[in-house]
């Protein structure tokens, strides 16, 4: 079943229960999907678009949540929190620390990444395998915890 088909089904789900972060946190996604289908580039919107736009959906909410905590604003920030709940069930299982080091430190040797200088490129393989399956900083700690 696709991320859209599935988004569909959960909104009748959520729509039915009365659901409100649910409703709002698909409404988005759906929403930066429509948007995305729009854009003029003629890309087709298929699953890992889907998860690229569900991973910005959730950078845009954990922002957020980080500017209202700082600000005292729980109120908002308990809302996020639950929107980011909803949303992260449309990713693809994360990996562990474990893995993701790893998999970065197979990766490293296998382009032959030496220092600092090689971190774009490993970045830029690394960012494109492990697409939704783990976090970018996370990713960028690791390479330069290994690269220095």
């Amino acid at each position: 079943m696709s991320i859209i088909t599935r988004l569909n089904e959960d909104l009748k789900t959520a729509m039915k229960a009365k659901d409100q972060a649910a409703l709002r946190s698909i409404r988005a996604i759906k929403a930066a999907i429509t948007l995305a289908s729009t854009d003029g580039s003629g890309k087709e919107v298929d699953d890992t678009r889907v998860i690229s736009i569900v991973q910005k959906q959730i950078k845009q909410r954990m922002d957020s949540l980080e500017i209202y905590e700082k600000q005292g604003r729980d109120d908002l920030a308990q809302i996020e929190k639950e929107e980011v709940a909803v949303i992260r069930r449309y990713l693809p299982e994360q990996m562990s620390t474990e893995d993701l080091e790893a998999f970065i430190k197979n990766l490293v040797e296998e382009l032959g990444a030496d220092g600092m200088k090689d971190m774009g490129r490993v970045m830029g393989v690394a960012s494109g395998k492990l697409a939704g399956k783990a976090d970018g900083k996370a990713i960028a700690g690791i390479v330069r915890q290994l690269l220095s």
